[in-house]
């Protein structure tokens, strides 16, 4: 069977190996022993799979010598990849704790008049994103704090050119107790301005955090560059959390309020 191979050298626990494909392709990443074995057609262990989206992340278990293949399964065709090792998940690099921020979190009950029965919020969280953005993180996020027994609305708050991205969020923010929005490329190119979303995220008389932006396929540079005031804003940032991750986060500070 042909094949692509590199030869990673010494890697640390926790370093991210990213493999870019021309086509999908098996991706593997073996240590010596493994990558020995695969070579010469015997059983092996390794991380990875059939990948059919690139690039590929694929988080270094453990300190060692790694090694990654490339191969189309014995089906013909040319392969076609490149590899590069990504600094790890620092601690010095995570932002403070969700739960550090409980303006995060809404009531589930809003309160009305007097004597009247209180109006209770329908969802635990809703997400407001560009629609670009649907498939690479925002239907696993869905997905994923659903699987956590959330109440998760987001289609109604697909992002699109022409929209209003205040009536938007006020919207989710009024039926959910926790907002999200999803900031990429995607999103800024939608045209809102930076004064219109940080104003959103905040509120402006008590300068609380009311929404979580999520970084996706964006750096902290392109984000200063659009708005410096919410690159000081609690985030995530999916090069830096897993979606799991994130979703385990916000179930576990939603069930705690």
């Amino acid at each position: 069977m042909q094949f692509q191979s590199y030869d990673l050298g010494q890697l640390k626990g926790g370093e991210i190996v990213e493999v870019t494909l021309g086509y999908a392709a098996n991706v593997k990443l073996m240590d010596s022993s493994n990558f020995s074995s695969y070579k010469s057609g015997r059983r092996h262990t390794y991380y990875g799979g059939h990948v059919t989206r690139s690039p590929f992340k694929i988080p270094v278990p453990s300190s060692g010598r790694w090694y990654v293949t490339i191969d189309l399964g014995g089906y013909s065709g040319k392969v076609s990849s490149s590899v590069r090792v990504l600094p790890g998940r620092l601690p010095s690099a995570r932002q403070p704790s969700l739960s550090s921020v409980p303006s995060l979190v809404q009531d589930r009950e809003i309160p009305t008049g007097f004597g009247e029965e209180p109006i209770i919020r329908k969802y635990d969280v809703f997400i407001s994103h560009a629609s670009e953005d649907k498939n690479d993180v925002v239907r696993p996020l869905a997905l994923a704090l659903q699987n956590k027994q959330l109440r998760v609305w987001y289609d109604e708050f697909e992002l699109k050119i022409g929209d209003s991205l205040r009536q938007k969020i006020d919207k989710g923010l009024a039926n959910s107790r926790f907002g999200i929005v999803v900031l990429s490329k995607n999103f800024i190119r939608k045209g809102w301005t930076n004064y219109e979303l940080d104003g959103i995220i905040t509120k402006s008389i008590s300068g609380q955090q009311v929404v979580l932006p999520i970084w996706h396929d964006i750096t902290k540079q392109e984000v200063i560059d659009y708005s410096p005031s919410l690159a000081d804003k609690v985030a995530r940032n999916t090069a830096v959390y897993t979606i799991e991750e994130i979703a385990e986060e916000i179930a576990e500070v939603i069930n705690d309020n």
